[in-house]
């Protein structure tokens, strides 16, 4: 791995280096980067990260799969206690274990 004081930033290439991007890897001044999610970074990589934040955010595909799985547990649980309620009484008369005789 090549020694951060002797690389040069991307940017400028007259100043050197005082960090490197995680994500394209590239060596930038101190100008050229900044914090982003507790990492330092290019402004390039932190723009693009965030345009794909803003697309298809993540939490609302969860938000959405809760609410149908919710859904789908009320219509199970409802349609299942109409079934129950629909058992005559008289099925459990003269049964074992019933109290009844």
């Amino acid at each position: 791995m090549p020694q951060l004081v002797h690389e040069r930033c991307a940017n400028h290439p007259s100043r050197e280096a005082a960090a490197r991007c995680p994500e394209c890897r590239r060596f930038y001044c101190r100008e050229c980067v900044t914090e982003h999610q507790g990492r330092m970074m290019c402004t390039v990589c932190v723009a693009r990260l965030e345009s794909t934040a803003r697309q298809g955010s993540p939490d609302a595909v969860w938000i959405a799969f809760a609410a149908l799985g919710i859904l789908f547990a009320w219509w199970l649980f409802y349609y299942l206690g109409m079934n129950l309620a629909r058992i005559p009484s008289t099925f459990h008369n003269g049964m074992p274990g019933s109290g009844v005789l």
